[in-house]
C-alpha cells in the first residue's frame, strides 16, 4: 500500500502494537554458554599492519562492548510487528535503525527509492479429484499450539513476492525440485507439463529458477512446498518442541529472476529515486527478470493431499519425500487444482538507513557494512539476528567514538531495504554510488546472522585469510576462539547447506578453515558481482526449519537459536572487526596470491569438464597464460604488501583497482548486469556461485563457440588485473 510518512509518533505506536511476547527471556548467565572472561590473546603481528600495537588496543576496548541484553531488547523491538517492505510497520523499524545510528554517533539519513513491487489482494487455491471430490481448499493458516505471534492481523497471506496475478485450472505435475535434469527425467518419460500447474519441493535451487525452468516448459503455473524430507519432522522435532518446520508453516519468498539481475525490475542499472522520470524505467512489456506464470507457495500439510492423489508414473527413490506415501508423477487428471492469484503491483516506496563515519586520511575510500532489514513476517532469524548483530557492532564502535577515535578510511553502516523482494535496497543503493564505490575497498554483510553455534564465511579469494584473522582473534562460546571452534567443526562434519549459499567441503583435521564462494541471495550481490567490490558474508547456523515463515518470530529464536544472545555477541564482534581493520589497516589485506591459485583451479577444472564432455575442441591456452601471469604479478605484490615503502596511497590504490579490472564491461552472456568473470550466481542454481560462469555455463550448454568467446574476456581480465599487479612499485 502507498502511504504519506506518519508522524514519529504513529509510526512508533503502530510498531508497538503487536502481542506482548515474553515467550521465553534469554538464559540467565549461569544458564547459558558464556563468552570466556578471557578470550584469545590478541595477535602481535596482523597482514596489513606495519605496527599492529595501536590496532590491538582498539580491538581490545571493542570486543568488550557488545551486549547481551542490549541484543535481546534489540531482537523484542525489531520483530514486535509483521514488517514486510513498504508497510508502515517496516518504515518503523527504519526509524528505529536512524535512531540508534545517531546515539553511536553515525552521520544518519534514511534514503527512500521507488520499487515496482507486488503484495497480494487474494491468494486461493483448491483441490478436487478426477470426480470433482473436494481435497483441499486453502491455503490454511499457519497454526502451531502456544505461539502468540501467528494471530497478528498484520500477518499478510503467505504469497511469493514478483509472482504475477493468475486463474489457472490444471492437472498437476509433480517435478521433484524443479531442476533441469528433473524437468529432463519427465520429458524421457513423456510426462508433459505444458499447461500443467507444476507442484516442486523447496531445495537445492532458489526458487525463482524453479519457476524460471518451469515456465521454459510450458507450465501454467507452479506450486512451491516445503518437504518434511528437507526441513520438517524428517529433520528433528517440529517447531513449538524443536526448531524444525511445522506442518502448517510456509516458506514464503520471491520469486524474480535474480540470476538476470536483482533490485527494482524496472530499472536495471539506474537507481529507482523517487523522482524518477518514467522515461528510465522500462515498461513492463520489456521487463526480463519477472515471471509470466503464476506461483504459490504451500504448507507441506496442504501440499499433502495434491500430492498423495496423482497417480501417474511413481516417482524415483530420490524424489521420495517424507510424506506418508509413495509420490507419483501425476499429470493423469487424477488432480486438477484452481489457483487464482490476485496481486496488487505499484511503485513502493522502500528505505534504507546509512549510516556514516568519515575517514580522516583516506576519505574517499569507503569500508561498508551491511545487512538487510524487512522481512516476509517477523524475521527473527532472517534478518533480525544479522541487524542485532550490527546493531551491537555499531554500539561497540559508537563507543571508540566517544574516545576520541577516528577511522582513516570512510565507514558505512547500511540496512537495506527490500531484500527479501529481490536485493531491491542495496542494488537501488549501489547503482546510484556506482561511481564512489570503485574506490569502496569492502563490502561486508550479513543476513542471517545466527541460527545456531557453527560460524560459516563466505568471501572473495582476496579476503579469505583475512576473514580468519579476524576470527581468530573473536571469543567462541564454546571457548579459545572462533577460528579454532571453526577449524573443530569443520573437521569434525561434513559439509551442511544453509538457506542462500552452500559451504565447500571441509577441510581435514589441522588444514586451515575453509572458506566458501559466494553465489547470490543475499547483499553482496552489486557489489561484487555488478561493481566489483570485495566482499564477504558470515553467519552462525544451526537447524533453522521456519525459514520465511510466521515462525521465525522471537519465540523461536530464544527457545532454538541464542537463547543467552551470545553468539549475538559473537557476530557482533566478527562484523565489527571487518569494519575496524579494514578502515584502519596501513596496507588493503588482499590476498591475491591465494585468489590466483584458485582461478587455475578453476580454469583445470573447467578444460576436464569440457574434454570428458566432448566438447568441440576449446582452447584454454591463453587463459592459462594469463592465470599464471596474474599468479606471479600476485606473488611480486605479497612482498611489497608485507614490507611497504614509499606512497602507500598509491599501492593500495593499485591493489583495489585489481578486483575491478576482472569486471567485463560487456557481462555475461544474456544477463549483461552480471560482470564479474570469476563469480556470479548461476542462471539454473541461483543461489550458488558458479566460478568462472561465462566459461562453464557455455560448456553447460554445449556451445563451445561461446566457451571460446567467454575465455577471451576471461583472459582479457585476467591479463588487465596482473598489468595492474606488476605495477606496483
Amino acid at each position: 500500500m502507498q502511504f504519506t510518512r506518519p508522524t514519529l509518533f504513529c509510526l512508533l505506536l503502530l510498531f508497538a502494537q503487536g502481542p506482548a511476547i515474553r515467550a521465553q527471556e534469554p538464559a540467565t548467565p549461569a544458564q547459558e554458554s558464556a563468552v570466556p572472561a578471557q578470550g584469545p590473546a590478541l595477535p602481535t603481528k596482523v597482514f596489513g599492519y606495519r605496527d599492529f600495537a595501536l590496532q590491538s588496543e582498539i580491538d581490545r576496548k571493542f570486543l568488550a562492548v557488545p551486549d547481551k541484553a542490549l541484543a535481546a531488547e534489540e531482537m523484542r523491538t525489531l520483530t514486535a510487528a509483521p514488517h514486510v517492505a513498504g508497510s508502515v510497520e517496516d518504515y518503523a523499524t527504519a526509524v528505529y535503525l536512524a535512531q540508534k545510528f545517531k546515539a553511536a554517533g553515525l552521520d544518519t539519513k534514511i534514503v527512500e527509492y521507488k520499487a515496482w513491487m507486488n503484495l497480494p489482494r487474494e491468494v486461493y487455491l483448491q483441490a478436487t479429484d478426477a470426480n470433482g471430490a473436494v481435497l483441499m481448499t486453502g491455503p490454511s493458516r499457519e497454526h502451531v499450539d502456544d505461539d502468540r505471534f501467528e494471530d497478528d492481523p498484520r500477518v499478510l497471506p503467505a504469497f511469493n513476492g514478483s509472482s504475477p496475478s493468475g486463474d489457472v485450472t490444471a492437472d498437476v505435475v509433480y517435478a521433484n525440485y524443479g531442476r533441469p535434469q528433473d524437468f529432463a527425467w519427465l520429458e524421457e518419460r513423456h510426462v508433459d507439463v505444458r499447461g500443467k500447474l507444476v507442484i516442486v519441493r523447496y531445495g537445492a535451487n532458489f526458487r525463482g529458477v524453479k519457476v524460471y525452468i518451469a515456465q521454459q516448459h510450458g507450465a501454467a503455473g507452479v506450486i512451491l512446498y516445503s518437504d518434511p524430507a528437507d526441513d520438517g519432522y524428517f529433520q528433528g522435532d517440529q517447531y513449538p518442541h524443536g526448531p524444525w518446520r511445522p506442518g502448517t508453516a510456509v516458506q514464503r519468498g520471491s520469486v524474480q529472476y535474480l540470476f538476470k539481475y536483482p533490485g527494482d525490475a524496472t530499472t536495471p542499472g539506474v537507481a529507482s529515486v523517487p523522482n524518477l522520470p518514467d522515461s528510465q524505467r522500462l515498461p513492463l512489456s520489456q521487463i526480463t527478470s519477472l515471471p509470466s506464470i503464476p506461483s504459490i507457495p504451500l504448507s507441506f500439510e496442504d501440499a499433502a493431499p495434491v500430492l498423495k492423489h496423482l497417480g501417474g508414473l511413481e516417482a524415483p527413490r530420490d524424489w521420495q519425500g517424507a510424506l506418508s506415501f509413495s509420490y507419483h508423477v501425476g499429470g493423469v487428471g487424477a488432480v486438477r487444482v484452481h489457483l487464482q492469484l490476485k496481486m496488487d503491483y505499484a511503485e513502493r516506496s522502500i528505505w534504507d538507513v546509512v549510516g556514516k563515519i568519515q575517514g580522516v586520511k583516506a576519505p574517499d575510500e569507503w569500508v561498508l557494512v551491511g545487512n538487510h532489514r524487512d522481512a516476509w513476517v517477523y524475521g527473527a532469524a532472517d534478518p533480525g539476528s544479522g541487524t542485532v548483530a550490527m546493531l551491537e557492532a555499531v554500539h561497540g564502535i559508537g563507543s571508540l567514538l566517544s574516545e576520541g577515535w577516528k577511522p582513516k578510511r570512510t565507514l558505512y553502516f547500511c540496512s537495506w531495504d527490500a531484500e527479501e523482494e529481490g536485493l531491491i535496497g542495496s542494488t537501488e543503493w549501489a547503482e546510484e554510488h556506482a561511481a564512489e564505490l570503485a574506490k569502496a575497498v569492502a563490502y561486508f554483510n550479513t543476513d542471517v546472522a545466527v541460527t545456531g553455534p557453527r560460524f560459516e564465511a563466505f568471501a572473495v579469494p582476496s579476503l579469505k585469510e583475512f576473514v580468519r584473522e579476524i576470527s581468530a582473534e573473536v571469543p567462541s562460546p564454546q571457548g579459545g576462539s572462533v577460528y579454532q571452534e571453526w577449524q573443530q567443526e569443520q573437521a569434525r562434519t561434513a559439509a551442511r547447506p544453509r538457506f542462500g549459499v552452500f559451504n565447500e567441503t571441509p577441510a581435514p583435521e589441522g588444514r586451515e578453515a575453509r572458506v566458501g564462494d559466494l553465489g547470490s541471495g543475499s547483499d553482496f550481490t552489486p557489489f561484487l558481482q555488478h561493481l566489483g567490490v570485495p566482499s564477504t558474508d558470515i553467519g552462525s547456523v544451526g537447524p533453522y526449519g521456519v525459514y520465511h515463515s510466521v515462525f521465525d518470530n522471537y519465540a523461536w529464536f530464544v527457545m532454538n537459536a541464542d537463547p543467552g544472545f551470545a553468539y549475538e555477541q559473537q557476530m557482533a564482534r566478527m562484523l565489527g572487526l571487518e569494519a575496524l581493520h579494514m578502515a584502519d589497516t596501513d596496507v588493503l589485506p588482499y590476498d591475491y596470491v591465494g585468489y590466483g591459485r584458485q582461478i587455475l583451479g578453476y580454469l583445470e577444472s573447467a578444460r576436464t569438464r569440457a574434454t570428458s564432455e566432448a566438447l568441440a575442441p576449446v582452447d584454454f591456452r591463453a587463459a592459462f597464460t594469463a592465470a599464471e601471469r596474474f599468479e606471479t604479478a600476485a606473488t611480486a605484490a605479497y612482498s611489497k604488501q608485507s614490507s611497504p615503502a614509499g606512497d602507500l596511497c598509491t599501492l593500495n590504490a593499485s591493489l583495489r583497482r585489481v578486483e575491478t579490472d576482472l569486471l567485463a564491461p560487456q557481462g555475461l552472456p544474456d544477463r549483461p548486469w552480471y560482470k564479474h568473470t570469476i563469480y556470479a550466481p548461476g542462471e539454473y542454481t541461483g543461489y550458488a556461485a558458479v566460478a568462472i560462469p561465462g566459461v562453464n555455463e557455455a560448456i553447460d550448454a554445449r556451445d563451445p563457440a561461446r566457451a571460446q568467446s567467454q575465455l577471451e574476456a576471461l583472459t582479457a581480465a585476467l591479463n588487465r588485473a596482473a598489468a595492474t599487479l606488476e605495477g606496483i612499485h
